[in-house]
């Protein structure tokens, strides 16, 4: 009986690290020197885990000189910082720019409803 426990748990356990997680990222292209990204790590970076946003669309951070492979990007991001969400490594919608709090907040809740029936919900 405990070795089947075992193994069923086990088997489990494989499956679910096996899979990749389906929910959304928003994925922030910087760079060393951007004066805007800069201002948005001041204004937003210590804030945005903490909302409901940063709950559906968990941060990452990446360069603009070192864009990772396993995103599939439009097109090549060009400006910093551009805030791109992303589902399954694929981009869905794309901010280019910061011009302060209120801008940001409100073009990335126009993306999360946009693209809500695309985004799995996080568990």
């Amino acid at each position: 009986m405990y070795l089947g426990r075992s193994l069923l748990m086990s088997m489990i356990l494989t499956i679910i690290t096996t899979f990749p997680g389906h929910s959304a990222e928003l994925v922030m292209v910087e760079q060393v020197g951007c004066h805007w990204c800069e201002r948005w790590n001041a204004e937003i970076s210590h804030i945005y885990p903490k909302t409901s946003e940063g709950r559906q669309a968990p941060l990452r951070r990446v360069d603009l000189r070192d864009l990772p492979d396993d995103i599939t990007f439009r097109s090549p991001p060009v400006f910093t910082p551009s805030f791109v969400l992303v589902q399954d490594g694929q981009e869905l919608a794309r901010l280019e720019g910061y011009n302060g709090d209120e801008f940001f907040w409100f073009l990335l809740a126009q993306m999360l409803e946009d693209n809500a029936n695309q985004i799995a919900v996080p568990q």
